[in-house]
């Protein structure tokens, strides 16, 4: 037997089977070029333009895939602001008055290429406490009279029963009411009777009718998106302040929309809360359930909103004796509250201004909420509408803002049962100093910051306790 020499193949000697023939290739056989190999094709970026409330904006360069729950994600990380899953990245159409919240999974790069070049049109980045409201309480999304359920369907249904019945494919409960409908090419606008199925979104040409030859076809939503209008009636002459729309997706502008309005904003928010559970369904939970993932106790359709701290674990204390004890009388707790915010305010006097200077108690008193993020400074009772209605008309969203009737109190604008309503904050003097009101003098305070946070836990006079202030940010 010949030995087998240094560098000999396993494929020379047949006797000897090769156990892997597939790493091996025939000598016969040519060998592939790394340029006939695939390439990994490098991930395209492009340049996009944020805004904030205050008109700062901030240039990102950013891959072509990103969502916009990415762009949020990254703004949060840039500003080292604290992620409460209600960051939303919106797309406002100055000219047209219109603007919408971008859905977390939309691609960012791909909403800007339907944007057209006679539309200025830009991205803010601000809270939406309302973007998943309907998951956590959806009986206050869908009033009775709006909705109606397969009469297969037991009449009572429970909050998971509702919801289910929105992301599955099979049913879709319907709903209905009238809204008024601006005509085509015209400036008038008419009441119809509107009906939201499956299928698209219908009106019928006789009264409340609902069979199918009085049902006329008025829009689907695959390939349109759904506005707000920001403006009310100034624009698009609506007859009322309610007003959104559908833009068919890289239109050639106003002329191509679809307006409509309601009655009031329990009826808009239905409609808009169920065309975007029609056209998104299931991905609108998955988004949703996403900052929930990995947390113990999280099924489908089984999530609670987490409670805030305020309302699981303050409770008022009193430190002063050898042992502490809870302070049960809400009277008592008021006061001592009024005494730990004084001597806190008398502290801060001893601090120096940015001259050097100590702070005096009365300016400091004045002044000190202008500091505050919740305070908006010589706002119009209808720019403080605006920025609570793009902030979510969840209970408890609020600002406060000067009076613009009296310049010498101020104005608590806050967010209850989908209604704004206002409340002045009055001054009062007593034996030489000032305090602040909601309830005619009977609650009185230091100053702002002080009622703030006293009805941020209390609910008092107000229909509801104050839980989200709209800030302006900056970036």
């Amino acid at each position: 037997n010949r030995r087998k020499k240094k560098g000999d193949s396993i494929l020379e000697n047949p006797s000897i089977p090769n156990p892997f023939p597939e790493l091996c290739c025939s000598p016969f056989a040519s060998v592939l070029s790394a340029s006939l190999l695939p390439k990994a094709t490098p991930r395209k970026k492009q340049v996009i333009k944020v805004y904030s409330e205050d008109d700062t904006s901030r240039a990102l360069e950013v891959p072509s895939d990103i969502t916009a729950r990415d762009v949020c994600q990254l703004l949060i990380l840039k500003n080292h602001y604290v992620d409460d899953h209600s960051w939303t990245l919106f797309e406002q159409l100055t000219h047209t008055g219109l603007g919408r919240a971008i859905e977390d999974h939309e691609l960012v790069v791909e909403v800007q290429s339907n944007w057209v070049m006679e539309e200025e049109t830009k991205l803010y980045f601000r809270k939406n406490y309302a973007k998943y409201e309907f998951f956590k309480n959806p009986l206050s999304f869908f009033p009775d009279h709006m909705i109606s359920f397969p009469s297969e369907t037991n009449a009572a249904l429970s909050h998971s029963g509702i919801l289910q019945m929105f992301l599955s494919s099979s049913t879709y409960p319907e709903i209905h009411g009238y809204l008024y409908a601006k005509e085509q090419g015209k400036k008038s606008w008419k009441k119809l009777y509107f009906l939201l199925r499956r299928s698209g979104l219908y009106f019928s040409t006789k009264g409340t009718s609902k069979e199918p030859r009085h049902l006329q076809f008025f829009c689907e939503f695959s390939n349109s998106d759904m506005y707000m209008s920001l403006t009310g009636k100034k624009i698009s002459g609506a007859p009322t302040n309610y007003g959104f729309c559908f833009k068919p997706n890289k239109s050639g502008g106003s002329r191509d929309l679809k307006q409509l309005c309601a009655d009031d904003e329990q009826s808009r928010t239905c409609w808009m809360t169920a065309i975007r559970l029609l056209k998104y369904g299931m991905q609108l939970y998955q988004n949703y359930m996403q900052p929930y993932q990995g947390r113990s106790g999280c099924s489908p359709l089984s999530v609670t909103p987490m409670r805030s701290i305020s309302e699981n674990s303050l409770v008022a204390m009193d430190f002063s004796g050898h042992r502490s004890r809870i302070i049960e009388n809400p009277t008592e707790a008021l006061s001592v509250a009024v005494e730990e915010g004084l001597a806190w305010r008398r502290r801060g006097c001893l601090r120096l201004n940015s001259h050097g200077s100590p702070i005096a108690m009365s300016n400091m008193g004045m002044s000190i909420h202008r500091s505050q993020s919740w305070f908006h400074h010589k706002i119009s009772r209808e720019e403080a509408q605006r920025l609570i209605l793009q902030h979510g008309l969840v209970d408890g969203v609020f600002l406060v803002r000067d009076s613009q009737s009296n310049p010498k109190t101020f104005v608590l604008s806050l967010s209850h049962g989908l209604k704004i309503k206002h409340f002045q904050i009055v001054p009062l003097e007593d034996d030489g100093k000032l305090f602040y009101t909601l309830d005619d003098g009977h609650t009185r305070f230091t100053d702002l910051i002080q009622l703030v946070e006293f009805y941020q836990l209390n609910k008092g006079v107000l229909p509801c306790k104050l839980k989200h202030y709209c800030a302006r940010i900056a970036l």
